[in-house]
């Protein structure tokens, strides 16, 4: 399985890089998908939820009427749950919702995404970026020539590159991540991947491990 390689005008290099069918080339998984996924949105909730209860509601804590003879109910204080501005049952608690799931689950997540935006023809291998300064309108220029301007697009990167980051911050459809920051999420996300040449090695085999 082969890719050829475009220099950040569009256009082939005349080079190819051959992609592993062990993370390209798979059957996709969507229940391992689905769960990493679900534990990604799960550990972005804040979990700061709360509402008071009983005892933690300021007012008066006389009994309201006596307790037999009034042929209604028995009433307690006005912090009683049963009546307006009283405490929650069973309210809700801070919490944290993350949870844990395998690595290896993790890495057939990657893979089953990776291999149906393969399918999808959705993948391009670009020779490399280089922005000598942060300027978005340099990026946009190159989203222009790899027609990506329209399209949800994350580009990974082999290393660090602050000015690419820098530069393409400002831009709602695009996200730029180093190979080993990526999520199921993240890929799903994308309509477009775009892997810098010297990323797709180095995610291969970070997957391999």
């Amino acid at each position: 399985m082969e890719l050829v390689v475009l220099n950040t005008s569009g256009k082939e290099t005349g080079k190819k890089v051959t992609l592993d069918e062990s993370v390209f080339g798979i059957e996709p998984n969507k229940h391992a998908v689905y769960l990493e996924v679900k534990q990604y949105l799960a550990a972005q909730r804040q979990g700061t939820h709360k509402a008071k209860e009983r005892s933690e509601i300021t007012a008066s804590t006389k009994k309201l009427k006596k307790q037999k003879g009034s042929g209604s109910a028995r009433y307690g204080d006005i912090k009683s749950p049963t009546f307006r501005g009283g405490g929650r049952v069973f309210g809700p608690k801070p919490r944290d919702y993350r949870f844990k799931l395998n690595k290896a689950l993790k890495r057939l997540a990657k893979k089953s995404v990776l291999s149906q935006k393969m399918r999808d023809n959705s993948i391009r291998i670009v020779e490399g970026l280089s922005i000598s300064a942060p300027k978005t309108k340099d990026f946009i220029t190159i989203l222009n020539a790899l027609a990506l301007n329209d399209k949800k697009s994350l580009f990974i990167l082999p290393d660090t590159n602050k000015n690419v980051y820098l530069s393409s911050r400002n831009l709602p459809k695009t996200k730029v991540m180093k190979f080993n920051e990526i999520s199921s999420y993240d890929l799903i996300n994308a309509g477009e991947i775009v892997f810098l040449e010297g990323a797709v090695e180095k995610f291969q085999e970070n997957l391999k491990k």
